[in-house]
């Protein structure tokens, strides 16, 4: 028998007495890289030379960095590019075109990124804390309860390594280049913000300064709290919004997605339409499809209805996810002929829908299955 998933309480706040990770080029801005120069006793242009290393080759290994003073290459890097994640393992799936790898951060925290190549696109979905503090009951990551918020540069290093792996040719089908990010890892991207935000200005900032990777090739998801979602819309970055809705009614919500006690359906879909109307960004609605639980051809009529009434000028898509299982929950995927009702009652009602391709199930690496597990 399958035993009840635990009700956890939310957490926005990590808890306090966890130590900060050691300052990385990727932390700073261009007056601290300056400023980090100056403490390091050495010409700025060093540090440009550093970050050409790390944001245009992908280069993490201070030997290699044969252009700065062997005298002090190892000092020079080793206090600009600490060692920031510990590689526990990849495990790989989908003849190897999805890798998920486990790290394990300075204080010990483990957390998961995923690496998928497909024929047109690379993505990687990373996380943003370890642990998560939305209690979703549903999903891995968040029975698990939040550690703590990960810094800028913790964020970065997960791309800058899917962005190796791809050049490197790690993934089969030849040396290639990471296109897309997606905040769909560990975490609730929203309740981290300043970090997830500096990330994101470091992944499009041109090199040396960042990456230069396209907004528009960048996702950011969220549960919903309505305050930064509204705080996203005036950062100026074309991101894509991904809102995890999952119920089209509060009764539902409240229980699916808890901070639906604090920010309910209406505000969070008026918070997802403003911020396409600001950014004139598609916002993606994504919603785990569950077996008799939010699959009823009702509830489809009624999401269409929420989604309608801010009218139909292209604002918004839906992404349906097939739930992945995980350890104790007593939810299952829809039965197909349920999935694919549910499609025809959101494409009758003028709804843009989508199944997701679920990537990753079979080593935990999909949608809901992130729980770092170092076993």
């Amino acid at each position: 028998m399958t035993e009840p998933t635990r009700a956890l309480p939310l957490v926005l706040t990590p808890p306090k007495g966890r130590g900060k990770p050691p300052r990385h080029l990727a932390d700073l801005d261009a007056a601290e890289r300056k400023a980090a120069a100056d403490d390091l006793g050495e010409p700025a242009f060093r540090v440009k030379q550093v970050a050409h290393h790390y944001f245009s080759r992908l280069e993490r290994d201070s030997a290699k960095m044969t252009d700065l003073p062997a005298a002090s290459r190892d000092r020079i890097a080793g206090a600009l590019l600490p060692d920031l994640l510990d590689q526990v393992r990849v495990m790989e799936a989908d003849g190897g075109t999805t890798r998920k790898t486990l790290w394990r951060l300075f204080d010990g925290s483990l957390v998961e990124s995923v690496l998928m190549r497909y024929p047109d696109r690379a993505t990687i979905c990373v996380s943003s804390q370890a642990g998560c503090g939305m209690a979703c009951p549903f999903c891995a990551t968040g029975q698990g309860g939040l550690q703590r918020n990960m810094s800028t540069a913790e964020i970065i290093d997960q791309v800058v390594d899917g962005a190796a792996a791809m050049a490197n040719g790690l993934v089969p089908g030849g040396p290639g280049r990471l296109s897309n990010v997606v905040f769909m890892g560990m975490g609730e991207p929203m309740a981290n913000y300043k970090a997830v935000i500096g990330a994101v200005r470091r992944m499009v900032a041109p090199a040396p300064d960042g990456l230069g990777l396209s907004a528009r090739n960048i996702t950011v998801s969220t549960v919903g709290l309505v305050p930064r979602m509204k705080q996203l819309a005036t950062e100026g970055i074309p991101v894509t919004l991904a809102l995890s809705l999952h119920a089209p009614d509060d009764e539902l919500r409240n229980e699916l997605v808890p901070i639906n006690t604090r920010f309910s359906v209406a505000e969070v879909v008026e918070a997802a339409w403003e911020y396409a109307k600001v950014t004139k960004r598609r916002v993606s609605i994504e919603y785990a499809m569950m077996r008799d639980i939010n699959d009823q051809a009702w509830r489809a009529d009624m999401l269409a209805d929420v989604l309608s009434s801010y009218g139909d000028w292209g604002w918004v898509h839906v992404n349906l996810i097939p739930l992945n299982p995980t350890p104790g929950s007593k939810w299952t995927a829809s039965r197909p002929e349920d999935e694919r009702e549910f499609v025809r009652r959101l494409v009758a009602k003028g709804i843009p829908t989508t199944v997701r391709d679920t990537r990753g199930s079979d080593i935990d690496g999909a949608c809901g299955q992130l729980a770092a597990a170092d076993a």
